[in-house]
């Protein structure tokens, strides 16, 4: 008899979610605003659930020092100064509402990471379904209170450059008032511009989730790496949201762009998240109905049923006779 398999609920647990893929779009649109669109629609071909855009005040989140220097690889800068740099690609709290309103039209989820008050205040006010602390501002509790009290869609956290400690601080900030596991998303992730494979650090994922998966909504990835086979991973250890830097063209001027996945890449990585969570199953019979034409094809004692059982009966009747004499 081909008997049917069971799993428990806690088998399934880690795989119950299907994986989320968010494509940041960064600053790869350049400061242009018809280049943030049209990066939407490729994220949204490529089948990712959101995109992501950055917004901050380059006055309040750089030092007077940081702000006149000069960039550090002068040939990715748009300005004379970083400060100057960082304010060309700056889109503005309309354009955001409108990049917002955007993705609401063509069906893909809008989402910025904010860095400093102004900014959080900002997008707070266009009141996307969640929002994203990049590792850079993880300790910024001041800019996370407006996100944690003023606000009531997730809040998506990136543990990059993050001390143990550091994590946990996030974590009870959040418990604080109750919301972390209604709101709260910790992202493992590498600080690095691209991270070489062996500082990805995939199993602070399983991390993670031993001493967050009850306290938080959900764990997830967030990656710098070059290529997509490290993300199917960081999903099948137990992430439910895997978040990529994307664009059109990696030899396009800008510093994000060389760590990011061109349109096809993307594809792929949302196409294999699927098909691996498709995959990520028990057998719900020990033979499955795909199976069964192989079975009788192919298996020894199936397609020669006839033949082994009169084999196994002339067996049995020598063996009888010898225990006979």
């Amino acid at each position: 008899m081909l008997g049917k398999r069971t799993s428990t609920a806690s088998d399934d647990d880690k795989y119950q979610h299907k994986p989320m893929v968010m494509a940041e779009i960064g600053c790869n649109h350049m400061g242009e605003f018809d280049i943030a669109k049209e990066l939407i629609d490729v994220a949204k071909t490529a089948g990712a659930d959101y995109v992501k855009f950055q917004k901050r005040c380059p006055k309040e989140c750089l030092s007077e020092e940081q702000y006149n220097a000069p960039h550090p690889v002068p040939a990715n800068s748009y300005g004379k100064t970083y400060g100057e740099h960082r304010e060309y690609l700056e889109l503005s709290a309309e354009q955001n509402r409108q990049l917002y309103e955007y993705c609401k039209e063509v069906g893909i989820g809008y989402s910025t990471s904010v860095w400093d008050i102004t900014s959080a205040k900002e997008i707070v006010a266009i009141n996307p379904a969640l929002i994203k602390v990049g590792s850079p501002s993880n300790q910024h509790f001041e800019m996370m209170a407006i996100l944690r009290d003023n606000y009531e869609g997730d809040v998506h956290v990136s543990t990059g450059m993050t001390t143990k400690d550091e994590i946990e601080s996030i974590v009870k900030f959040f418990e604080s008032t109750g919301c972390a596991k209604a709101r709260l998303i910790l992202y493992n992730c590498t600080s690095g511009y691209p991270v070489p494979y062996d500082s990805v650090c995939l199993r602070e994922i399983e991390r993670l989730i031993k001493l967050y998966g009850d306290r938080v909504k959900h764990i997830g990835f967030s990656g710098h790496h070059l290529g997509t086979a490290i993300d199917v991973a960081a999903f099948t250890l137990g992430a439910v949201w895997v978040e990529r830097h994307f664009t059109k063209d990696c030899t396009w001027k800008g510093t994000d762009h060389g760590a990011s996945l061109e349109p096809q890449d993307l594809k792929r990585l949302c196409d294999d998240l699927r098909s691996t969570h498709q995959a990520l199953t028990y057998k719900s019979t020990d033979v499955l109905p795909i199976e069964d034409v192989q079975r009788k094809k192919l298996k020894y004692g199936q397609f020669n049923k006839e033949e082994v059982a009169k084999a196994k009966f002339l067996n049995a009747s020598d063996v009888r006779e010898i225990n006979c004499n």
